[in-house]
């Protein structure tokens, strides 16, 4: 079986995408919202692997510099690894859940189909932050996504 290329997956997401996205006008997307959660719900291996790499990047961030004065680097590798997954899991699953809630699955899924986060994607984004952190959306308006993950990289 051949290895698919980001390419191939945004051509294959495409295909499946272009009957469903013939059916559903923007008028009716509310009405239908939950139509792609099947879809959604198939990337979230996917998102949760993005999730636990993300982490480990972060955490080797953090711990530039320092790391080599705890531990030797492939002991903290391995001690970063259950905690990322641990947290990727959660997450992946809200990104599904506030997706097909909020209505917004057909602009996010052709965010996804484009690989960049826009709008709709940011909206679940933020729902999330919300919903996992017990903090008021609104606060969460407030600021640009990217500042939030800037002052959390921090």
């Amino acid at each position: 079986m051949p290895k698919w290329t980001r390419q191939n997956l945004r051509w294959a997401t495409a295909l499946l995408l272009s009957p469903l996205l013939l059916e559903v006008s923007s008028e009716h997307q509310n009405a239908k919202a939950g139509l792609f959660q099947p879809l959604i719900q198939l990337l979230q291996p996917r998102i949760e692997r993005l999730l636990v790499s993300e982490c480990r990047h972060l955490a080797e961030q953090t711990l530039d510099g320092v790391a080599a004065e705890i531990a030797p680097k492939s002991l903290l590798k391995t001690a970063v690894e259950q905690p990322c997954r641990t947290l990727a899991r959660p997450v992946s699953e809200c990104l599904v859940r506030e997706t097909s809630r909020s209505g917004r699955e057909l602009g996010v899924l052709t965010e996804i189909v484009r690989g960049r986060v826009g709008d709709d994607a940011l909206v679940v984004i933020r729902r999330c932050l919300a919903s996992l952190t017990g903090l008021p959306q609104s606060s969460l308006n407030q600021r640009p996504v990217q500042a939030l993950m800037e002052r959390f990289r921090r």
